[in-house]
């Protein structure tokens, strides 16, 4: 359409764009008839998994793609860890990416709280107060 409109030749275009004028034609040529440039693929590895894949991830939601990997691989299908994270990844079924990255950095708040690491057990206290009002005028009680 733009081709078209701007009055240039198939050969100027597809020069213009590094594109093989023969790869031009193809993709037109699927154009007119209706069809996709491209995809979707067969996908018979993560076709075949899928059931594993599925069962595992929903039984266990906080596991990475690398454990049920390796459940479906221990349950006889053998399947590579990439096909297993396109599953999850396809289903919404996997943790973001900086999930790990966040929960580190809140452990690492928490250790800089103390003023000294805590070595042992109940070297750490917290106070806690509260206000509790029962009625009676001379406090808690």
């Amino acid at each position: 359409m733009i081709r078209v409109e701007s009055g240039m030749s198939t050969a100027r275009w597809c020069r213009k764009f590094d594109i093989p004028e023969r790869t031009w034609r193809r993709w037109q040529a699927k154009a007119r008839a209706g069809r996709r440039a491209k995809g979707p693929w067969p996908q018979p590895a993560r076709d075949a998994a899928a059931e594993l894949i599925d069962k595992h991830a929903r039984e266990h939601p906080l596991w990475g793609h690398r454990k049920i990997w390796a459940m479906v691989r221990y349950d006889g299908h053998v399947v590579s860890e990439a096909t297993v994270l396109r599953r999850l990844r396809d289903r919404g079924l996997i943790l973001p990416d900086q999930y790990q990255r966040e929960r580190r950095k809140l452990a690492e708040r928490r250790k800089a709280a103390f003023a000294k690491e805590p070595t042992g057990a109940n070297q750490v206290w917290h106070h806690g107060f509260a206000n509790v009002t029962t009625g009676h005028r001379g406090g808690c009680g």
